[in-house]
């Protein structure tokens, strides 16, 4: 009883209840809510036109000799749906209008079945034959397209008391001739009612609308998910790189800690000088704006080099090259990001001045290549997509190294002479053979990339 009232709830809702939805999800979906309005709406311009397009080239059906409601009916309904395709795309339509459009539509379907007693001169009896009412499917299919169970169930159960009360007015209109009828052919051949056919035509209409909305209130938890799936898989392009957040949301399968690869990669690594000390005495929003603006002139140099950044170190940057998609050139585009980050950084010193940073803002980048494991590591519960392997650590361990070497970027010979063989070319390089560096067991061959 409780799962029938929740899902009670549910459909007289539209959707979720709003906690656990975040505002972001609830704005998307009016978005496209608000879109699928305006895709009523043209097709209500349409279908109207349609059938006047019809009514004027068709021939007329004879034994008329009442008022023609038709032609009033359609013009009506065709300024109606003209001024509702307009609002729509003014703002987003409230939903007292909805629902007044909806009485709109079943109004000038049951107005016009109605009017065919007069037209014809006949008993309202005569009306009930009338194909006419399969045009309410139309109506009830229309309000599909929104995805919101509430306006397909309102307008079926408009559409039963509508014609339920023709029904009614049919059955009493004239006392003193009662037309009901238990003969299925005096039914079909004369004015009479048979109140089984009326009750099957009343039952069709309300078991469809069920059925629709029952649908859409099953398809509209899924839109809802799909859409909060959506948001969070844009979101998460912003906190990896677009192949890595892709690897993670097309995988065919759940991705579970230890799943990798190992490739050929170069690995850059990028520090701020002295900035824990003089970060102490700033503000926090200053910190904050100077990281802003060196990290988006950093993202944008690697980005252009080829490289993606794997995470951000607070000061510190990680970024790859041939790691997260293989490359040829992997170990040249990581030495000319590396130069190109310092050299950047120097050029654009107004920058960080403006957001408040005092003095010169001074980096220092190196360069490590060689295999790495791609993959995820963590737990079942906690998971992140990284590299690991020597290379990382080299990368590391002579970036700290640029401060003993007085320099603002470092390689090894190793590095230097693989991004030789890729295609990388500078001059007034200088080498630093058998330096001890740090962490590292052996000392190592340096080449200074910028001093």
């Amino acid at each position: 009883m409780s799962t029938f009232r929740n899902s009670l709830r549910y459909i007289l809702h539209g959707g979720p209840p709003e906690n656990g939805i975040p505002d972001r999800v609830r704005t998307e979906i009016r978005s496209r809510e608000a879109s699928s309005e305006r895709l009523i709406s043209w097709v209500q311009l349409g279908l109207v036109l349609f059938f006047t397009t019809l009514y004027a080239i068709a021939p007329r059906a004879e034994g008329a000799s009442g008022f023609n409601f038709v032609p009033i009916a359609l013009g009506a309904y065709f300024l109606f749906t003209v001024l509702r395709l307009v609002l729509s795309y003014r703002f987003e339509l409230p939903q007292w209008y909805l629902l007044i459009s909806i009485g709109v539509d079943m109004a000038l379907l049951v107005g016009l079945i109605f009017s065919f007693h007069i037209q014809y001169d006949q008993h309202p009896a005569f009306y009930l034959k009338t194909p006419t009412l399969m045009y309410v499917f139309i109506f009830i299919g229309l309000r599909a397209l929104r995805f919101d169970p509430r306006f397909v169930l309102t307008t079926g159960l408009v559409a039963v008391a509508g014609w339920l009360g023709l029904v009614f007015y049919a059955a009493f209109a004239d006392m003193d001739h009662m037309r009901v009828t238990r003969n299925y052919v005096e039914y079909l051949t004369g004015n009479s009612i048979l109140i089984g056919a009326e009750l099957d035509k009343t039952m069709v209409i309300f078991t469809v609308t069920i059925i629709l909305s029952v649908a859409l209130y099953r398809g509209r938890s899924m839109l809802f998910e799909a859409t909060r799936d959506h948001a969070a898989a844009s979101d998460l392009r912003r906190f990896f790189a677009p192949e890595v957040a892709a690897s993670i949301t097309d995988a065919d399968t759940e991705l579970q800690a230890g799943e990798g690869s190992q490739r050929e990669a170069a690995i850059l690594y990028a520090d701020i000088r002295s900035f824990t000390s003089t970060s102490a005495k700033l503000p926090p929003e200053i910190v904050l704006a100077v990281l802003a603006e060196y990290q988006n002139l950093a993202v944008e140099v690697i980005n252009q080099e080829g490289g993606r950044v794997d995470k951000f170190l607070g000061d510190g940057i990680l970024a790859t090259f041939g790691a997260v998609h293989p490359s040829d050139t992997y170990a040249a585009d990581a030495l000319r990001a590396a130069s190109r980050l310092v050299s950047s950084v120097e050029a654009d010193q107004h920058r960080f001045r403006a957001a408040g940073w005092p003095g010169r803002l001074r980096i220092g980048t190196a360069v490590a290549a060689g295999p790495v494991t791609v993959g995820v590591i963590g737990s079942k519960n906690r998971l992140e997509f990284t590299v690991i392997g020597d290379a990382v650590n080299r990368a590391a361990k002579l970036e700290d190294a640029n401060k003993e070497q007085n320099s603002s970027s470092l390689t090894d010979r190793v590095t230097w002479d693989l991004a030789c063989t890729q295609g990388y070319q500078i001059e007034d390089i200088e080498a630093r053979p058998s330096t001890i560096v740090a962490g590292m067991n052996n000392p190592v061959d340096l080449v200074v990339l910028a001093s």
